[in-house]
């Protein structure tokens, strides 16, 4: 029976504390109308846009085969370091190596037959000349001379053709060399190998498009951010402003860079249009690791020393039978306050009774935003919310 008295003793307690604690907050009309009211301060602004990016290389390169076949080695793996030209990985050459000798044959083989013609060329040269010499001594026909040029021409015609066929030959004979070459895949870049796509005996296919079996990334102490910035955020961003993200892998730890590049390509997700905003960012100590995930944040402003009025207040609205009731401090919505910044409206509770106070707004926080113009002091209170006594709807209730 003690315990329940303590209990019910210590719960009463509570309940009383609290209800003080709601009466600091609040002021009663006497209507029975009680304000709920947060303070306006003078302090500093940061104004910040947050987004989600993923970390990757500056320079980053999908190594491919240009050719199909069978993987016979690799001589590259997850993480190597690779300078330019290393060999990487080799396919089988055996195919490749039967059609460079089956070019090399077909060259050599244009090459005899041109051989052939040429000597050819030179036997109707001495038939025609011979033709020609019996003709001027009367022992020949003209016939006999018009055959033997009509071979001559032949003859030269041929060794065109054969000349043709060598050329011919010749580039197939390159094409099949740059063929064998490709079945020995080289780093084209310095750098490191973060993706291996292929393991010894595996097929390549190449016919339709590159397969890739390598992805390198030049220089991991230098690496960016891709951040995915909201369409109603993108404006704000400047190229050059500093910005802060962390990663999952080191909680705590804020990394800094700076964006180089706004991009003017959309990525809609589901009808959510975003910008991606390039974030470069130092890795000397290689931390950060491509594909991480960043959540970023970019100071797009800072304001020091200015009046705050706490967002909430903001987004005030008096409930309709009070409404009328309220002072009007400046009502017109047409007549704001001179000055920069976008309109607001405040409720300010003075002497019991909330005035609306017409307001000039700055940055945001998203908690406060800054006063710019109007008739509001620090150390005053802006109401937040109203509760009417014994009023349907009532979010809390006093005991």
């Amino acid at each position: 029976m003690k315990r329940f008295w303590k209990a019910a003793l210590l719960i009463a307690i509570a309940l009383g504390g609290g209800v003080l604690a709601f009466r600091a907050l609040a002021r009663e009309r006497g209507d029975g109308t009680r304000y709920r009211t947060q303070g306006v301060d003078r302090g500093d602004l940061l104004e910040r846009v947050t987004a989600v990016g993923t970390l990757q290389a500056v320079v980053q390169v999908d190594v491919g085969s240009q050719v199909s076949g069978r993987i016979l080695r690799l001589h590259a793996d997850f993480n190597s370091p690779v300078r330019r030209g290393d060999l990487l990985a080799e396919l089988d050459p055996a195919v490749f190596s039967a059609t460079v000798g089956q070019a090399r044959a077909a060259a050599a083989a244009a090459r005899a037959k041109l051989a052939a013609d040429t000597a050819t060329v030179s036997a109707a040269e001495l038939a025609l000349q011979r033709a020609q010499d019996l003709q001027r001594g009367r022992f020949g026909t003209q016939a006999a001379v018009d055959d033997t040029r009509a071979a001559l021409t032949a003859a030269l015609a041929a060794v065109e053709g054969d000349r043709a066929l060598i050329s011919q030959a010749t580039e197939a004979l390159r094409l099949a060399d740059a063929n064998l070459a490709y079945t020995r895949i080289r780093a084209p870049i310095d750098g490191v190998v973060i993706a291996r796509n292929v393991n010894v005996g595996q097929t390549v296919a190449a016919s339709l498009q590159s397969p890739v079996l390598f992805v390198l990334a030049q220089d991991l102490s230098r690496m960016q951010v891709l951040a995915n910035v909201d369409e109603a955020d993108v404006g704000r961003l400047r190229e050059g402003m500093s910005a802060s993200f962390s990663v999952d892998a080191f909680p705590g730890e804020p990394f800094r860079g700076s964006i180089t590049q706004i991009r003017y390509s959309p990525v809609n997700v589901q009808n959510v249009v975003t910008y991606v905003a390039v974030i470069e960012v130092s890795n000397p100590e290689r931390k950060l690791r491509p594909g991480m995930t960043a959540t970023v944040e970019i100071v797009t402003r800072e304001r020091h020393g200015v009046v705050r009025i706490p967002n909430a207040a903001l987004r005030y609205h008096p409930p309709p039978d009070t409404r009328s009731k309220a002072k009007v401090r400046r009502a017109d919505p047409g007549s704001p306050p001179p000055g920069p910044g976008r309109v607001g409206r405040v409720h300010v509770l003075r002497h019991g009774v909330p005035e609306l106070v017409v307001v000039r707004l700055g940055a945001t926080d998203g908690v406060r935003t800054e006063l710019v113009a109007g008739d509001v002091r620090p150390g005053e209170r802006a109401v937040i919310e109203a509760v009417l006594a014994g009023g349907a709807g009532r979010r809390f209730k006093i005991f």
